[in-house]
């Protein structure tokens, strides 16, 4: 998803308002307070949201956010109704998680599937294990369950598993026409690794352990989680299959540690195993890379400091807040030293939450004082999963069919509906591309030719 797109947004608007040199008026030890500076910020994110209006599609927010992040905002969403209890924007939520599932409930609509990748799918499946570990209001009997839509993301995603290129993994793109096919990247991989965690806790069916524990190894094996140093990991970006995922790109994104984070977190609270929080705290010990020194302000390190945070890498500090604020919920022993990081970030996003005319947009630096003058969808979404990532103990943790969840799951959603994909042993190369497009050339005109010779 880390798409080779422009950089928008980037510089401040001039038709914004001065940046306003005080925090949002947010006092985060008052209920009522905190309530009222997270509606803004959640109020703010909405005001992207574009499915409502003609000719727009439910679901989607405005250009030029992708179909992915859309389903990582609708995490947000979920995660603001859960901490909250306000449910002004449940109805559009559950709209919009419903419309998007597809004629096969896997989250491969129609109006994507030309262009959707692994983790594009991935991260819709990921907002639906959500919904049902916080017993999000169910579908009504003619739709599929919050469960069955995991599962079916599941269980399509893990029929693409691929052992013809680097003995195993997801490449990036499920289409051979798409940029990237070619590519296995680490976030695809922990989207299957994250959910299939999720999946045994929540149904205690082992064959995700399995899973996951095969993807692990996977990731591992490859060296795109780097297990050299004994506490500390780095997760790193993927490789490409034509030197067999051996020349690995070197990139750190926040989200990609959180996946892994979350998911050991995850495995350790299903499993009692101790290996799942060694590996845990071994990736979580890298992670501090993410916070700036002396003061702990999370950033995008990849790309934040050079000002070259593209569209999606704008979002990815949300993800990995909401992956935070989970493992501090599964793996109790992490809990306090987690929670400071987040609480050290607290103060800077109210200051930086201060911003354009609506007075509460969120920027992009929160060590930079006041709004920095950035905008966006991911800007909105990271300010607000950090703050409700506080909030993680003041509620149930996720639930599971043993302690009250009430999403029914099935086993096999999805599996049978394998035509949706294409065969991994395909490879269309750049060469490929250009004689296909020779081809459609060459029919279009003889059609052309054929039109004339009738109308004549």
């Amino acid at each position: 998803m880390t798409r080779l797109s422009s950089i928008l947004g980037l510089v401040a608007p001039i038709f914004m308002a001065a940046t306003p040199a005080t925090a949002l008026d947010m006092d985060f030890t008052d209920t009522t307070s905190r309530n009222e500076g997270l509606y803004l910020i959640a109020k703010g994110l909405m005001d992207y949201y574009t499915g409502n209006d003609t000719g727009q599609s439910p679901g989607m927010f405005s250009n030029p956010y992708y179909w992915w992040e859309a389903g990582a905002a609708w995490n947000s969403m979920l995660d603001y109704w859960f901490y909250t209890g306000n449910d002004t924007w449940n109805d559009v939520l559950k709209t919009s998680l419903l419309y998007q599932i597809g004629d096969d409930w896997n989250y491969m609509p129609s109006n994507q599937t030309t262009t959707e990748g692994n983790d594009d799918q991935g991260f819709w499946g990921i907002t639906v294990m959500a919904a049902a570990e916080k017993n999000f209001s169910n579908p009504s009997s003619e739709w599929p369950s919050w469960a069955y839509l995991a599962q079916a993301v599941f269980n399509t995603m893990a029929w693409r598993w691929d052992t013809t290129y680097c003995n195993g993994g997801l490449r990036w793109q499920i289409f051979t026409w798409n940029n990237g096919y070619n590519y296995k990247n680490t976030v695809s991989n922990g989207c299957l690794f994250h959910m299939a965690a999720r999946l045994a806790r929540y149904t205690s069916n082992e064959t995700y352990v399995q899973w996951a524990e095969k993807v692990w190894d996977w990731v591992t094996d490859v060296g795109y989680i780097n297990t050299s140093s004994s506490t500390a990991w780095p997760v790193y970006d993927g490789g490409y299959i034509s030197d067999n995922c051996t020349d690995v790109s070197n990139l750190e994104w926040t989200y990609n540690s959180g996946l892994f984070i979350a998911g050991a977190a995850y495995l350790y609270n299903h499993t009692g195993d101790q290996k799942w929080l060694t590996r845990l705290e071994s990736v979580w010990g890298r992670s501090k890379v993410f916070f700036m020194a002396n003061t702990n302000v999370m950033y995008e390190a990849a790309c934040q400091p050079t000002l070259r945070c593209n569209n999606d890498q704008r979002s990815f500090k949300a993800i990995f807040s909401r992956f935070l604020g989970l493992a501090s919920l599964m793996a109790p022993p992490l809990n306090d030293e987690i929670q400071s990081y987040l609480s050290a970030s607290t103060p800077y996003v109210l200051q930086s939450c201060s911003g354009g005319s609506d007075g509460h947009t969120c920027g992009l630096d929160w060590s930079y004082s006041g709004w920095d003058g950035y905008y966006g969808l991911g800007e909105q979404m990271s300010a607000l999963e950090v703050l409700l990532n506080r909030l993680v103990w003041t509620k149930p943790g996720p639930l599971t069919l043993t302690s009250g969840a009430t999403s029914e799951q099935n086993s096999s959603a999805g599996s049978s509906l394998t035509t949706a994909t294409v065969s991994n042993d395909i490879v269309v190369e750049s060469k490929d591309r250009i004689g296909a497009g020779f081809i459609t050339a060459f029919v279009l005109i003889l059609l052309l030719i054929s039109a004339w010779w009738m109308i004549i």
